[in-house]
């Protein structure tokens, strides 16, 4: 229905042009909040173009001519973000080889690629011009001017008219912004200034839950839609305009919400396509947080849940997997949890691979990659190609939630039916978190609908690369040395605990190998099992001692002799 509506929507502005005033000027240039690096200016100008963690030199030729290494570089190439490089480097160099660049991208016609029109492409080029435009205009002829101009106009044109037919999801909401700020930052658009403004507002009433989480339960995306929304606040402001509404309160809900996710170390736990925390635009986000409260605790719209007691934080994720264009990026972790003491990470998930192979990506979107309970080996929701993306076609539809603060402290429930339909099971995980934070329960229960011999299960537990493991009495326990001294064991009533590799794909310096603790039980035999986290040291300031000192300290229960800091251990 709504390509239908698109097309004739589209024909009827296509033929219909009365009413319709060209832009003549720019009237203002919205601020990109988005950090930049200007050594990478440099980079460009000796023709290394570095995107989507791949380089490609091109030898002294136009970018646009070269053989993208992969399409994740090409959508960053034609997005041309990468302009807040050249302007920060502030240059006459940097100013002149920007203009290069977008003149050989407009006189070529460049914006016939196929990944260059992509709606959410065009969205992050329509935005970067419009914001670098005084880093392109300063010092360039009337003529550049004049079919910058030209260009920009047009594509808004045309992003106008694409978003009135079969666009969904996040990219429906990138388009509307970027249309927005265009009707704002040219002349002659007042009459589609508001038809937009409707149009995002609404959009973003349909988008943004009323907790502040995003359709698609990734708090990525909601850094991206801040970093827009706040810019456009702005300009809204410069130009002496009211902001819609529904801005205003998208932006109220939203703030909140991305704290709930925030661990001791500034970063944000890893679900649903959550990857590295960049923490410069976390700062700048910071900045314009005017509530600058306590996190929100149980956001239930989002299914997202924090338990926070001195200095521990436990954040779970207990809601079903989002539908259609939002899932695209969604992962199988129903009933995951993320643990961390301090500044030091504990427990996490594996994150996201944005990047890399399409085989990497889907292994870190199944419930193997979570710490939580696998039955079967096999994942909670099911993963589809739908319209060339791979999305959730079938998951966890009855999950149930509660949380509460009980006298030993805060204490939370959930249960998802995600392998009822194949292997006849619910699953109910409870959570309890001490209140002096030294110690973290957990019980994972698995009802069966149906008789069944044998149902192998797998309670894991991702570690962070920082944390230090050692199995000890025979495998019945774990020690975890923190980088921060602290010393926390694992027990798990008793039953046998592995000690497996992981991978963390959530680092600032890359992806790395990490290890992961694995309860492997029958869930027929026993279809309940418990298990538990205790902080047995605090923080040492020395932070020397290795994990063979703990040890020896855990079994023998005599603290060994002081050892020097080893840096290389």
């Amino acid at each position: 229905m709504r390509r239908t509506r698109g097309q004739f929507v589209g024909a009827t502005r296509l033929f219909w042009p009365f009413g319709r005033k060209p832009a003549t000027r720019l009237l203002f240039a919205p601020h990109d909040l988005r950090t930049a690096d200007p050594t990478t200016a440099g980079d460009f100008y000796a023709g290394y173009y570095a995107f989507a963690g791949r380089t490609l030199r091109t030898h002294g030729e136009s970018p646009f001519d070269a053989v993208p290494p992969n399409e994740a570089w090409a959508e960053v190439l034609y997005g041309f973000g990468w302009l807040r490089h050249m302007r920060a480097a502030d240059t006459a160099i940097a100013r002149a080889n920007a203009r290069s660049l977008v003149e050989d991208f407009i006189g070529k016609r460049r914006d016939r690629n196929e990944i260059a029109r992509r709606p959410a492409v065009a969205a992050r080029r329509l935005i970067a011009l419009l914001s670098h435009s005084p880093l392109l205009l300063e010092g360039a002829d009337h003529a550049f001017y004049e079919r910058f101009l030209r260009h920009v106009a047009k594509l808004a044109e045309w992003l106008d008219l694409t978003l009135a037919g079969a666009v969904e999801g996040a990219d429906r909401l990138n388009g509307l912004i970027a249309v927005t700020l265009a009707t704002i930052c040219l002349d002659g658009q007042d009459s589609r200034r508001r038809r937009v403004e409707t149009q995002l507002s609404d959009e973003l009433d349909e988008q943004i839950l009323p907790d502040g989480g995003h359709l698609s339960r990734n708090p990525r995306l909601l850094i991206e839609f801040l970093l827009d929304l706040l810019p456009l606040r702005e300009t809204f402001a410069a130009r002496g305009l009211e902001p819609p509404r529904g801005v205003l309160t998208a932006i109220e809900r939203m703030m909140p919400h991305l704290r709930l996710f925030r661990h001791g170390d500034g970063a944000l736990a890893l679900f649903n396509g959550m990857g590295t925390t960049p923490p410069d635009l976390m700062a700048t986000l910071a900045a314009y947080d005017d509530a600058r409260g306590r996190p929100i605790e149980h956001a239930a719209y989002s299914g997202y849940s924090r338990l926070a007691a001195e200095r521990s934080i436990v954040v779970t994720d207990a809601g079903p997997p989002p539908k259609g264009a939002y899932s695209t990026e969604a992962h199988a972790g129903c009933l995951a949890f993320e643990f961390s003491s301090g500044p030091q990470r504990i427990v996490v998930n594996c994150g996201a691979s944005r990047y890399g192979a399409l085989e990497l990506k889907l292994a870190a979107r199944s419930t193997a990659a979570h710490s939580t309970l696998v039955l079967d080996d096999r994942s909670s929701a099911s993963f589809g190609r739908v319209l060339g993306e791979m999305r959730i076609v079938a998951g966890p539809k009855d999950v149930r939630v509660a949380r509460q603060d009980s006298a030993e402290g805060p204490e939370w429930v959930a249960s998802h039916d995600g392998y009822r339909r194949g292997l006849g099971a619910v699953h109910t995980r409870r959570l309890l978190l001490a209140g002096d934070g030294a110690a973290l329960s957990g019980e994972d229960e698995v009802a069966l609908t149906g008789a069944r011999e044998t149902l192998p299960a797998a309670a894991r537990f991702h570690l962070h690369p920082n944390v230090r493991a050692s199995l000890v009495r025979e495998g019945s326990g774990a020690l975890l040395a923190l980088a921060s001294g602290e010393v926390w064991s694992f027990e798990a009533g008793g039953r046998i605990i592995a000690l497996e590799e992981s991978i963390f794909l959530a680092s600032s310096d890359g992806r790395r190998r990490t290890e992961q603790l694995v309860v492997a039980f029958d869930a027929v035999e026993t279809p309940r099992i418990t298990w538990r986290f205790s902080r047995i040291r605090t923080a040492n300031p020395r932070a020397g001692k290795t994990v063979a000192a703990a040890i020896a300290e855990r079994e023998t229960g005599e603290p060994p002799p002081e050892l020097d800091p080893d840096p290389d251990a």
